[in-house]
């Protein structure tokens, strides 16, 4: 079975291809084309078939990560929408939480008032009340009002609408019968209800979830209708499943539905991508470092799996949401990031990029500011006759033009320039990684830093320095590795369930006859899918906390039924996370089912080998930095494909491939392993 793998970034569109019977895997860089990031991603599975020696028809599975509905957040624009809630509610996403982003700081940018996805014009309230902790209806839904909301949000132009009404989640028929009467009057309007999407208690970031999903549905939607429209055009008629924040794919129509799961569409895919990679080589503590040309995004692997973003982590834009999704932080610093000198006199480099168009200056397409890329360049590491396997020439002239504009401010050499924004560069994103790592009781000494994108091999060495991560890990196609992330995923889809049962009168009856229903509601999903009913895991959770507590920790359940035993686990869980436990009583707050339909997935990759001699492709001088100052050092040129197995290369040396250049530095030195990683280590 042949299935490609596609990840659409912000400088390049990646493929991969993988035939499960054979176990090749073939990879492909296409430039992305940000007007239309689906014209990319089709001509590139076009030529990436061509290469392999197939017909677009042969194909038996397409994996996509997209960024269609982040950007929509990002660059707040989305659909024209509107909101109706309980009456007298409707400041309730402006309003907000009493904790405000910066609490000593009256300049703050408060995205939710700033940026709302939703104008207060545009908020109707109407008379309804569920009351908790049962349910009980105590104030029934004045449909009138809600007919005479659909009238009036219609005639504004409206495009997409929430329905937020307080306490929801225990009982979402208000919302679903405002929906079905707004689906009356407003034909063709997208529709999103607050329990449809997180069915759980914190009305403001429930209420924001709905909203923001209603906000990117209708362009979502639409990218994905013209996507398949466009795949079906080229014979390519096969299942398009898009990966989610949560690290699992999902069919268009649920991606459709549900486009505020895909925030993290690419980056989780990278941090899958990671995990297998780590798995060649039997490491399950990683840090994930996926630096491309716009950003680069850092998550955490450790031996109970990816790890997960909890209630008071996850957000996007600074705007908070409640779905699942990995715990990565994102920062501005890719290949493409701009440095330059601010209103106020300080070298900074990014977040501004010259992204896809006009790029770096030494891509040749107009690009006139200084970047990282062009650093490089500048220092001898990337050679302009083997970017992208010789496919594009870098221009040095214009690199050195624009590092030369920016040394002149700055009152350093060409050199001391490029090196300094290389330096600033991986001090902010190894600020970045402290924030996940240290801040949170783990030191990263202990882990593999695994360094993947078209610029994370090049920083890679450099930034575990700083860190004292003893090894890198380079992944066989590191400049692809989100696309073969994608096809190491499973269709997985999540359910909650909000509960608050203290200890001592928790009912373990009720809460197991829950995990069944949420459980055999997934599984109906999955089976709707394509995925076989014999095949599907179900996994469990709870969300406990000490009564007092604001937040919650997760612990698994495992397949099994709970018992009262089940919670001495979040004693253990709390102990690690905050490094004491407490005998208070334990309450448990949300009920949480996963199931997972498996797929055909990645499992190795052949690799080649060879001799010293015939992967050493010439010498070159480069700029380093050595005991503290800038010296040109004569440095290796290697061809990765060609490096001879387990024989260690001592930098400075610089390994091409066609998706990415490795950087070894003087004083680390590197081995290629025969199930496909090149690791990096500091020599003794």
């Amino acid at each position: 079975m042949l299935f490609v793998g596609i990840d659409i970034g912000g400088t390049f569109t990646d493929l991969a291809l993988y035939d499960s019977e054979t176990e090749a895997v073939r990879v492909h860089k296409v430039r992305s084309t940000p007007d239309d990031p689906g014209r990319a991603l089709v001509n590139g599975i076009v030529e990436l078939c061509e290469l392999a020696d197939v017909t677009p028809d042969e194909l038996d599975g397409v994996l996509h990560g997209t960024t269609v509905a982040t950007n929509a957040v990002l660059e707040h624009r989305g659909a024209l929408t509107g909101l109706v809630t309980t009456e007298h509610m409707r400041d309730v996403v402006h309003i907000g939480r009493h904790q405000r982003p910066q609490p000593y700081s009256v300049m703050q940018d408060i995205p939710w008032q700033a940026r709302p996805f939703v104008r207060r014009a545009h908020r109707v309230g109407v008379a309804e009340r569920i009351a908790p902790p049962t349910g009980d209806v105590v104030l029934a839904l004045d449909e009138d009002a809600v007919r005479a909301a659909g009238r009036g949000l219609h005639e504004a132009g409206v495009q997409a609408v929430a329905v937020c009404f307080l306490f929801s989640y225990l009982d979402p028929a208000h919302e679903e019968r405002a929906a079905a009467i707004l689906a009356e009057e407003m034909p063709g309007c997208f529709i999103s209800t607050s329990a449809g999407i997180s069915p759980q208690f914190r009305e403001f970031e429930r209420f924001t979830t709905a909203c923001m999903n209603a906000f990117v549905g209708p362009g979502t939607g639409l990218y994905l209708e013209r996507l398949t429209a466009a795949l079906a055009a080229r014979e390519i008629d096969t299942d398009l499943l898009v990966m989610r924040s949560n690290g699992g794919v999902a069919s268009v129509a649920e991606a459709a539905a549900r486009p505020v799961t895909l925030m993290l569409s690419g980056p989780a895919a990278g941090v899958l991508g990671a995990q297998w990679a780590g798995s060649l080589v039997d490491r399950n503590r990683l840090i994930t470092f996926d630096m491309g040309g716009t950003s680069a995004d850092i998550g955490l692997v450790t031996e109970a799996g990816v790890q997960e973003a909890s209630a008071r982590d996850t957000q996007i834009a600074g705007y908070p949401i409640l779905v699942p999704m990995f715990d990565i932080e994102t920062i501005g610093a890719g290949g493409g990031s701009i440095a330059r000198v601010d209103d106020a006199g300080a070298f900074v480099v990014g977040p501004r990029s010259a992204g896809a168009q006009p790029g770096p200056a030494a891509y040749g397409f107009g690009g006139d500011e200084p970047t990282i890329t062009d650093a490089h360049v500048v220092l001898g590491r990337l050679d302009p006759e083997r970017f992208l396997g010789g496919e594009m020439k870098l221009d040095v002239a214009a690199a050195e033009a624009v590092i030369d504009g920016l040394a002149e401010q700055l009152g350093l050499s060409r050199q001391e320039t490029a090196e300094g924004i290389l330096t600033l560069a991986n001090a902010n994103m190894a600020q970045t990684i402290r924030s996940i790592t240290v801040e949170r009781g783990r030191d990263p000494r202990d882990f593999t830093l695994v360094a993947f994108g078209g610029a994370g091999p090049l920083h890679a060495a450099e930034l575990a320095s700083m860190l004292n991560v003893p090894e890198v890990l380079i992944p066989p196609h590191p400049g692809i590795t989100s696309a073969t992330g994608l096809l190491t995923s499973d269709l997985r889809y999540d359910l909650m369930r909000t509960v608050f049962m203290v200890q001592g009168q928790v009912d373990a009856r009720a809460i197991n006859t829950q995990f069944e229903e949420l459980g055999e509601e997934l599984i109906e999903r999955l089976v709707r899918d394509g995925a076989p009913r014999d095949e599907v895991k179900v996994d469990r959770f709870l969300d406990c906390r000490y009564v007092g507590q604001g937040y919650e920790l997760r612990i698994p359940v495992g397949d099994g039924a709970f018992s009262d035993g089940t919670l001495d686990a979040f004693h253990r869980t709390h102990e690690a996370e905050y490094g004491r436990s407490s005998a208070d009583p334990i309450e448990v707050v949300n009920l949480r089912v996963t199931a997972t339909g498996q797929r055909p997935r990645l499992s190795r990759v052949a690799v080649g080998f060879g001799d010293l001699p015939s992967a050493t492709i010439g010498e070159a001088q480069s700029v380093w930095r050595v005991d503290g100052e800038l010296v040109e050092l004569p440095t290796k040129h290697l061809l990765r494909e060609k490096l001879p197995m387990d024989v260690p290369v001592a930098g400075p040396a610089i390994v091409f491939q066609r998706d990415t250049t490795i950087v070894v530095p003087p004083g680390w030195s590197a081995i290629a392993k025969a199930s496909g990683p090149l690791m990096l280590s500091i020599e003794n």
